[in-house]
C-alpha cells in the first residue's frame, strides 16, 4: 500500500502545531502528523502529514495559506518495510563503555560492555546520531572521572537512552526522564521494559522542568538536554536554577557552528566548560555549574 507525505515549512513552532492539528480534520485524514525543527540553524519548522490515500491538494493549499506556511509538497513514498530496511543498515554503536543495539544484533553484545537495547523503529536516539553518541561519550567520561551524581534528569528524553545509560552506571541515583511528547514518554517506558529496567527511571510528560516531580527533586547533580539550540538557550535560566553547585549539564543537538553561542549563554548563567567534543556536524557540551 502506498504512503503519501505532505510537507511544508514555516518559521513559528506554535503555528506549526496549530497547522498540524488542523490537518487531522482533512478528508481523507492523515494517519499521522508531526512538527520538527529543521536542524540547519535556519529557525524553520517542518510540518509533515502522512496519508494512506492521495491527499486533497486544494485543501492543503488553503490550510497552508491560512497558517502562513509555504505550499505543501506532496510525494508518494514507495511501499517498503522501512523498519526492516533500517534494521539492515544500522549497525550497533559503541560509545565508551556503552553498546547500543537493536534486537536483531542481540548476539553481538561484547563482554564487559553495558548493553542498551533500542529498536531500529526509534531512529532518533539509537546512538547513531552524532548528538546521542556525543552525550553517551560525555557520560562515560564523567563516570570514568569518578562522578557520583545522586539526582539525574534527562530533559527531552526521546527514547530515554541517556537516562537508561545513567541508571545503569549509577543504579543508586534517582533518574528522571521527561519529554514534551506523550508518545516519547510511552516509548521511553517501553524501552525501559525491554531492557529489564522498568521502574528504574521515572518517565514524565513535561516541557523542560515544568513538572511538580522535577521541581521537587531539584537541584540535580547531572542533567542531559539533547534537544536543539533554541530550546537549550531558552532553558539556560532554569538550568542555572535547577542544577546544584558543582553539578554538570550535558548539552547536545547543537550544530558545530552554534556551539560557541550556546556555550556563551551558559557561561553567562554561571557554568564553565568541562568538556566539548564534535561528532560529524554536531557538538556536545559538558558544562559545570560554579
Amino acid at each position: 500500500m502506498p504512503v503519501y507525505t505532505a510537507i511544508t515549512k514555516l518559521d513559528d513552532q506554535r503555528r506549526g502545531a496549530v497547522l498540524s492539528e488542523a490537518l487531522e480534520d482533512l478528508d481523507p485524514a492523515p494517519y499521522g502528523t508531526g512538527v520538527f525543527e529543521i536542524e540547519d540553524g535556519s529557525g524553520l519548522y517542518e510540518v509533515t502529514a502522512y496519508f494512506e490515500e492521495t491527499p486533497d491538494a486544494v485543501a492543503l493549499d488553503l490550510l497552508a495559506a491560512s497558517h502562513g506556511a509555504g505550499r505543501f509538497v506532496v510525494s508518494e513514498v514507495p511501499d517498503e518495510d522501512w523498519v526492516a530496511k533500517v534494521r539492515r543498515e544500522l549497525a550497533p554503536v559503541e560509545a565508551g563503555r556503552f553498546f547500543v543495539y537493536g534486537s536483531h544484533d542481540a548476539d553481538k553484545v561484547p563482554e564487559g560492555r553495558i548493553p542498551l537495547l533500542i529498536e531500529a523503529a526509534m531512529a532518533f536516539g539509537t546512538g547513531h546520531h552524532g548528538t546521542t553518541l556525543g552525550c553517551l561519550k560525555a557520560l562515560d567520561a564523567q563516570a570514568a572521572g569518578g562522578a557520583m551524581p545522586a539526582r539525574i534528569a534527562d530533559i527531552g528524553c526521546g527514547t530515554a537512552v541517556l537516562a537508561m545509560a545513567a541508571a545503569k552506571v549509577w543504579p543508586e541515583a534517582r533518574v528522571m526522564a521527561s519529554d514534551i511528547d506523550a508518545v516519547a514518554v510511552e516509548v521511553a517506558e517501553a524501552n525501559l521494559a525491554a531492557n529489564g529496567m522498568a521502574g528504574q527511571v521515572e518517565c514524565l510528560e513535561a516541557a523542560g522542568f515544568e513538572h511538580e516531580a522535577l521541581e521537587a527533586a531539584a537541584p540535580f547533580d547531572l542533567v542531559f538536554a539533547n534537544i536543539l539550540k533554541g530550546p537549550l538557550v531558552a532553558l539556560a535560566p532554569e538550568m542555572a536554577a535547577k542544577v546544584a553547585p558543582g553539578g554538570r549539564v550535558i548539552l547536545s543537538g547543537i550544530l558545530n557552528e552554534q556551539a560557541d553561542a550556546v556555550e556563551t549563554v551558559y557561561v553567562a548563567k554561571g557554568f564553565a566548560r568541562a568538556g566539548r567534543e564534535s561528532h560529524g556536524e554536531w557538538t556536545t557540551l559538558d558544562m559545570k555549574r560554579g
